[in-house]
């Protein structure tokens, strides 16, 4: 029996390859978000003069490095921040209160039930200019597999 040394070197080499690709793929995916239900009395608040955030899941998951999720209380005639640009996607969901939304230099009222969606780099805010407290949670990631787009040198937005 006559034995093909090029195969034998391919079939070793096939082998090889599949062998470290399996341990590489087979590793942790480093410290990821597990599913879990995180509760308003677990999650940890932080107060500041224009209300208080609480951040609920802060990290990476599978599909997501960054994220940040969680619920934001605005006294009346605060606001968090100024309207800011950034380079991760976010949505913000009005759940009570009344306010006005920013985006790239309109305004609009915001109310109980919106939801505001804001590409990378796009100009976004909300103020709280009700008479009661306006919550609305966060949600805002950079993806994994996905190039963020560069900020752009001059904006309009």
């Amino acid at each position: 029996m006559k034995i093909d040394l090029r195969q034998t070197l391919v079939a070793f080499a096939a082998s090889v390859f599949v062998f470290l690709a399996g341990a590489i793929f087979s590793q942790p995916l480093g410290n990821l978000i597990s599913s879990a239900v995180v509760t308003a009395q677990e999650a940890k608040t932080e107060e500041a003069e224009w209300g208080s955030f609480s951040t609920y899941y802060q990290g990476e998951t599978y599909g997501t490095k960054d994220v940040l999720t969680g619920v934001a209380v605005l006294k009346p005639g605060q606001e968090i921040h100024p309207p800011h640009q950034h380079a991760e996607e976010e949505y913000l969901m009005i759940l009570e209160g009344e306010g006005t939304w920013h985006l790239n230099g309109k305004t609009f009222a915001a109310q109980a039930g919106d939801i505001l969606y804001a590409t990378p780099w796009d100009m976004h805010g909300i103020k709280n200019t009700g008479q009661a407290a306006l919550k609305f949670v966060v949600w805002k990631w950079h993806n994994k597999g996905v190039t963020s787009p560069t900020q752009p040198s001059t904006s309009n937005k």
